[in-house]
């Protein structure tokens, strides 16, 4: 994910990275020769005349431009969805490190509420490598016990087995006495809330957009943008692969973005920043346990470019 300070509005103009024009730039080439192409033949060059004048796509660009705005706002609606689910992560994380500091009794060690706090901090990564669908054994290696990490890598659902550690572990001192029933509730509740964001993710990264929407819009879209110059050609003349070009990047600029926003979980630019965030939440579970602060990713040229 591209996270940078607010640039000058001529910088703005400029702005690589964090852009779809890169992967745009082959798309809008081939608009470009399409251009010419109608320029050629509105010229007379070829013995073929094709003008198609601007009403038809007046019309179909207002409808189109309607389609793409919905669909922005359906993929924004889940990219935003996953933000505020790690965001409640983050919550009930440090809520349960809280409990476990203050809730127990005094009979229960601090080795004991450290390897609670540990797992805790844990899941996140977890939760992230489940819905990259990476190998998490690294992550887990550094952070968890040997067995506890092969009991996790041997599950599916790898976040949901810390979860259940963690309840075995109120489970184990509940029944020790040295956590007490109020307090068993208290933790429940976060366990349950935990489940909520888990499950959460995990309906984002398994039900994408109906595919049949996605293509119409698609299939639209390069026609409309391929046939454009054949509209534009009679009233503009030689600009005509000006404009074509700058009115596709606007609607392939549209429909890359809202495929990008799509699914908030890969490692694309405009992606969530995973990697940082399962950081950070690790992080603030260490604080509150007094620990040395974890190293999180920090400005890479203008701006953080972390995944």
């Amino acid at each position: 994910m591209i996270i940078r300070p607010h640039l000058h509005w001529f910088r703005m103009l400029l702005a690589w990275r964090g852009s779809v024009l890169p992967s745009l730039l082959p798309r809008l080439l081939l608009i470009f020769c399409i251009s010419l192409v109608a320029l050629a033949v509105h010229n007379h060059i070829l013995k073929i005349t094709v003008s198609l004048g601007t009403t038809p796509f007046s019309l179909i660009g207002i409808a189109l431009a309607v389609f793409l705005g919905f669909r922005n706002n359906a993929s924004y609606d889940r990219w935003w969805e996953a933000r505020k689910l790690w965001g409640h992560l983050l919550n009930i994380a440090r809520s349960m490190t809280r409990q476990a500091l203050t809730l127990p009794r005094e009979s229960l060690e601090a080795a004991e509420i450290r390897a609670f706090v540990q797992i805790l901090g844990t899941l996140p990564h977890a939760l992230r490598h489940q819905l990259r669908k990476t190998d998490p054994r690294e992550d887990l290696a550094a952070r968890l016990p040997a067995p506890l990490v092969e009991r996790v890598m041997a599950s599916r659902y790898r976040p949901s087995t810390l979860m259940l550690s963690l309840g075995e572990w109120v489970q184990r001192h509940a029944r020790a006495g040295a956590i007490d029933s109020m307090a068993v509730l208290a933790f429940d509740r976060n366990l349950d809330a935990l489940a909520d964001v888990i499950g959460g993710c995990e309906r984002i990264g398994s039900t994408p957009l109906p595919f049949a929407y996605s293509v119409m819009i698609h299939r639209t879209v390069y026609f409309f943008c391929a046939a454009l110059p054949f509209g534009l050609v009679d009233s503009i003349g030689i600009f005509t692969p000006v404009f074509s070009t700058f009115v596709a990047y606007a609607f392939m600029a549209h429909e890359a973005i809202a495929s990008q926003l799509e699914d908030p979980f890969g490692s694309d630019e405009n992606d969530l920043a995973l990697g940082m965030m399962s950081v950070s939440i690790e992080d603030a579970t260490r604080d509150l346990l007094g620990e040395p602060a974890l190293i999180i990713p920090g400005p890479q040229d203008e701006g953080y470019l972390v995944t």
